[in-house]
């Protein structure tokens, strides 16, 4: 009796489930390069290097372990584009009676799954992705019993689970769960960076640089200069060199922004934790480690293990609870299109440009970048929540929906009504010259409020809190803000949303097509 073994281009582990259960003589292990995957939305071309490169050398590693690995390329000539069609096809060449699949990090690819038994006819087994450190069961049920899924009480809850940071008596580490408070300094007056060596790409990265260059050199962002880990042993050895030099200052700069420095202090490896590279709990004990031996402060190992069980955890977990409504979510009621200067970076605003430059030639930014600059800017003026969500799937090397619509729609955009975060992530410039050097030698003045030299997210910021105060003036996180507003007065009010108005009105829409393909995706073939 045949198994086939579907892995996925973001289940890339040898602990995976499905082939933890395996028995190489009696399975044939399936990956496919599909054009379905690529062209849903237009991804960046490192992405696409990115997985197509660590399938390759995952399957040469079933191989040696003892698997019969059927590898379907993008280019193969009878390559029917989707995943659906080469599950198929493989159940026919050989013969397979069963599949046996774990869940997918995807609803709409969840949802393809479910239909294969039917489909096929024949038993297909979902099993749980059990790589994620909660369970999804176990998510819904502490979702259930809290009166509002808060991170932060499931993040304590995620430290009692696995122990990290946590002492004999049952305390945590330090005497308190959270070290944010810590974690905000802006940038450094001076000092060198640590600089992270690239992985050099080998003969089968290479090939997939040359397909992805003839496939995809239309999309937003560039082959060139690609240095992702692209298997276990490259993703560990990047981790190591993260813990050893970067992270001690991770903790106190790790929402500071610099120009020029696109890491900085970051260890940039969820594109190895989100495709299955890097085990995220392990990743944890080596950060955690470091500190006991002296080796890092505790709020760089607190900082880091919060956004990896907590925040990581959590975002996963909301997307399944909040799935497919989290997909059209607009309380807000946006419906602005995405400016143009979000794919050309042409804009005379240096921290966007600055992302978008970041972003365009790495397929990264950390977090406040996209979270404060970013995302900022397109709560502020109204961009409707999707336009923005599909960009960032776009962007970014490490984006799959699990966690871009809740980190965008919900947290960013904050177009849930505050399931994911309690109030919206909105700021004037004051914050981004805080937290950056980006406001040195803009052309606009973050000083200024109003007029042509004035930084544009001082009038947005304004207005936003104005167009929404029948919603927001009741957040208690918002409370001041509200107050400030109305000592200002009509006349002051009046011509922040005057000159906010005058801003958005000179914004250029993209054009069309950026996001997603229209007609056959790049790189389709017929059947």
């Amino acid at each position: 009796m045949t198994t086939l073994i579907p892995v996925l281009g973001d289940q890339l582990s040898h602990h995976l489930a499905s082939l933890r259960a395996a028995d190489p003589a009696g399975s044939v292990v399936l990956l496919m390069e599909v054009a379905e995957e690529t062209g849903y939305v237009r991804h960046h071309p490192h992405k696409i290097v990115l997985i197509f490169s660590a399938m390759r050398h995952f399957a040469d590693e079933l191989r040696a372990r003892g698997f019969t690995v059927d590898y379907i390329r993008l280019d193969d000539p009878a390559n029917g584009g989707s995943f659906t069609g080469e599950v198929g096809r493989a159940i026919e060449r050989h013969g397979a009676e069963s599949v046996r699949v774990v869940e997918a990090g995807e609803w709409r690819v969840q949802k393809m799954l479910e239909s294969w038994s039917e489909r096929f006819g024949l038993p297909v087994e979902i099993l749980p992705d059990d790589r994620f450190i909660c369970p999804l069961p176990d998510f819904f049920a502490w979702a259930a019993r809290a009166d509002k899924p808060v991170m932060e009480f499931f993040y304590r809850d995620q430290r009692r689970r696995t122990g990290l940071l946590m002492e004999p008596d049952g305390k945590p580490a330090g005497g308190q769960w959270n070290f944010d408070k810590d974690n905000r300094s802006g940038p450094p007056h001076e000092g060198d960076f640590p600089s992270r060596c690239p992985v050099e790409p080998d003969a089968v990265t290479r090939e997939v640089i040359a397909l992805v260059a003839e496939r995809f050199g239309d999309h937003f962002g560039q082959v060139e200069g690609f240095g992702l880990p692209v298997t276990a042993a490259d993703a560990e050895a990047a981790f190591d060199e993260f813990v050893a030099t970067r992270l001690p200052l991770f903790g106190t700069y790790q929402d500071a922004m610099v120009v020029g420095e696109d890491l900085l202090f970051h260890a940039a490896m969820s594109t190895s934790m989100n495709c299955g590279l890097l085990d995220p709990l392990a990743a944890c004990r080596k950060v955690e480690a470091a500190w006991r031996a002296g080796k890092a402060p505790l709020n760089a190992a607190e900082g880091f293990i919060r956004q990896i069980i907590g925040w990581r955890e959590y975002m996963r977990g909301m997307y399944w609870l909040e799935m497919p409504r989290l997909a059209e979510a607009n309380v807000l009621g946006a419906t602005r299109s995405l400016p143009d200067f979000y794919w050309t970076g042409e804009t005379d605003m240096r921290c966007m440009a600055e992302s978008v430059r970041n972003t365009r030639d790495n397929a990264y930014a950390h977090h406040i970048q996209r979270l404060m600059v970013l995302g900022n800017f397109a709560l502020l003026a109204g961009v409707a929540p999707q336009a923005i969500s599909d960009w960032f799937l776009v962007v970014y090397a490490d984006a799959y929906e699990w966690v871009e619509h809740p980190n965008v729609i919900g947290m960013s955009q904050w177009a849930d009504g505050g399931r994911i975060a309690t109030k919206p992530y909105a700021a004037s410039g004051a914050y981004i010259a805080r937290m950056s050097d980006y406001c040195q030698n803009c052309v606009y003045d973050v000083r200024k409020k109003i007029g042509p030299r004035a930084c544009p997210y001082n009038a947005l910021y304004w207005d936003f809190l104005a167009r929404h105060e029948a919603r927001l003036a009741g957040n208690h996180r918002l409370r001041n803000q509200y107050a400030t507003w109305r000592r200002m007065g009509t006349e002051k009010q009046a011509a922040y949303r005057e000159w906010a108005g005058r801003i958005l009105d000179d914004l250029t829409p993209a054009k069309p097509g950026w996001a997603r393909h229209e007609g056959p995706c790049a790189g389709e073939t017929a059947g």
